[in-house]
């Protein structure tokens, strides 16, 4: 056994594991509570600055800017904590050169051709 197949034994990739990784950025509750998060700023910022007697009249004397802002705020910062405490782990595929150096000695096959 060379050191290329002890270190693949080790880590798990011979047996077709291959590489464990965190989603990150490209876990898609990330992308939706940047977008929430983009809007409820924007909705909290016109909720503060832009209140006017007439947008209150049109919804029965509620800043309805402001409240919806806070509550997309939230959201997002929910979906950004869920994201945190529950990733979503990818496997990425072994490379080519290390499956055809590892399928000879990864298993053997049966009478029925299953490894």
């Amino acid at each position: 056994m060379n050191d290329r197949q002890r270190g693949a034994s080790r880590s798990g990739s011979a047996q077709g594991d291959g590489r464990k990784t965190k989603a990150g950025a490209f876990d898609v509750r990330v992308v939706i509570a940047g977008l929430i998060g983009f809007y409820g700023v924007v909705l909290l910022v016109m909720g503060l600055v832009a209140d006017d007697a007439a947008a209150r009249a049109k919804t029965g004397d509620v800043n309805a800017n402001l409240w919806s802002g806070i509550g997309m705020v939230i959201f997002a910062a929910a979906f950004v904590i869920w994201a945190r405490l529950r990733p979503v782990v990818v496997t990425s595929p072994e490379s080519p050169s290390e499956d055809a150096d590892t399928a000879d000695t990864a298993g053997t096959r049966t009478a029925a051709g299953e490894r």
